[in-house]
């Protein structure tokens, strides 16, 4: 094999590769041996025609795909690793010239990952953050553990009214035929939480257990099924129940209950110390995104689109993962929320934009400060992972591979250039 490499624009390069007839030879009978059972030639039986007599009966052309799939992959990974190029997108292949008994050749399109000049990553100047808690924060917590540990009881003898929990059923009609994704029964809604559209909950208010309501509401424009947008409908709705929740009295009992403190004040401490730490992690993340989003701004560098697609696809994939995880479907997620996956993308864009651009930085700086991975840092980073997955950690090491063991050295070299920047920056 040997290869010419072509730059172009935009990252991307052109190798033209051309194969040895011999190992193009390799291909064809790769490919006739696969496809030998299913061809049939006169006075032979079913896959026992030989090779010469099939190309000469349907032409040899009839084995050159195969043989071109077989071939390509291993001398594009040659050509890949002789020209030491770090690609970053999906080949494009085109044969040039294929013939039997001759040299194949082919190109291959692909986009590479661009250079990266860095510019000031020390002694950056970022804005100090100043860390405080208030009380209305303090009592803000405390209103929430008031909720956690509050009483649900049903209510009869009254109707419904703001901040009760309704268990209702209902059905949707639009210009008087019910709609998909409209019907319920046993729904659990609460009064004022705005989680159906329009004014939905409101015209629940006052009304009593065993009532039925009809319930006029009209979607919005952009809302996501877009075959209810902008359209007025009818909810037949049944109140089948009303829920009121009583919230436990502030006081030291309530400490003694929801903590290991005897007295409210004890417990409003507490609440305070951690509520500072929460602020403190906050802060060092705030001050680590302001430093990191300057050195990258200080860089120069070309990012390829299909490395902000790529990133993109990624994270989709682990958003709808977690999601999934929680029981909640990527397409009703969606429907909940009134997005589409195109908008959902656009939401993830600046952060999957950051994420890349940060990686080619951060891989350019380990370079210019000969940052490493040590053996006990990669060996506490297997030990990290053997608790968190509950495993021992020669099982992480042979999970991992070496392949998955070079990854943990990056993102070890990755935060240790991180720390640099960050401990190198100045508060102002």
């Amino acid at each position: 094999m040997n290869s010419q490499l072509e730059r172009l624009e935009n990252n991307q390069v052109k190798l033209t590769i051309e194969v040895s007839a011999e190992k193009f030879e390799e291909g064809m009978k790769y490919a006739f041996n696969k496809n030998k059972k299913h061809i049939s030639i006169p006075g032979f039986r079913k896959g026992k025609a030989p090779r010469n007599l099939v190309e000469k009966a349907y032409g040899p052309e009839i084995f050159y795909e195969d043989a071109v799939n077989y071939v390509i992959p291993d001398e594009y990974e040659k050509a890949i690793k002789e020209h030491n190029l770090d690609v970053v997108s999906r080949p494009e292949f085109d044969v040039e010239k294929i013939e039997k008994g001759q040299n194949l050749v082919f190109t291959a399109l692909v986009t590479i990952k661009p250079e990266v000049k860095l510019g000031q990553y020390k002694d950056i100047e970022v804005a100090k953050i100043e860390v405080e808690v208030k009380d209305e924060e303090i009592e803000e917590e405390l209103r929430k553990v008031q909720e956690k540990n509050s009483r649900i009881f049903s209510v009869t003898d009254r109707p419904v009214k703001d901040g009760d929990e309704v268990i209702i059923d209902f059905e949707g009609f639009v210009d008087g035929e019910a709609f998909e994704g409209g019907k319920a029964t046993d729904f659990s809604l609460k009064i004022g939480s705005h989680t159906f559209i329009d004014n939905f909950e409101e015209q629940l208010i006052g009304k009593n257990p065993g009532e039925n309501v009809e319930v006029n509401v009209t979607f919005p424009e952009d809302y996501a099924q877009k075959s209810l947008a902008g359209k007025a409908a009818l909810f037949k709705v049944e109140v089948k129940e009303i829920k009121e929740k009583e919230l436990p009295e502030l006081d030291d009992e309530f400490a003694k209950d929801v903590s290991e403190f005897d007295t409210l004040d004890e417990y409003k401490q507490d609440i305070k110390e951690k509520l500072l730490e929460q602020k403190e992690r906050r802060a060092k993340n705030e001050k680590e995104r302001s430093v990191l989003e300057k050195v990258i701004a200080n860089a120069e560098m070309d990012v390829p689109e299909v490395m902000i697609e790529n990133k993109l696809e990624q994270m989709l994939q682990d958003f709808e993962m977690r999601m999934r995880y929680q029981g909640l479907p990527l397409e009703q997620y969606l429907q909940f929320t009134n997005q589409t996956l195109d908008s959902l993308k656009d939401n993830f864009r600046s952060d999957a934009e950051f994420q890349v651009k940060l990686g080619l930085v951060l891989e350019q700086i380990v370079k210019a400060e000969n940052i490493e991975a040590t053996e006990e840092e990669l060996e506490e980073e297997f030990k990290k992972l053997a608790e968190k997955y509950n495993m021992e950690v020669d099982k992480i090491k042979e999970s991992m591979g070496e392949e998955g063991t070079e990854a943990l050295k990056e993102d070890i070299k990755n935060l240790k250039a991180v720390d640099l920047v960050v401990n190198n920056s100045v508060e102002k």
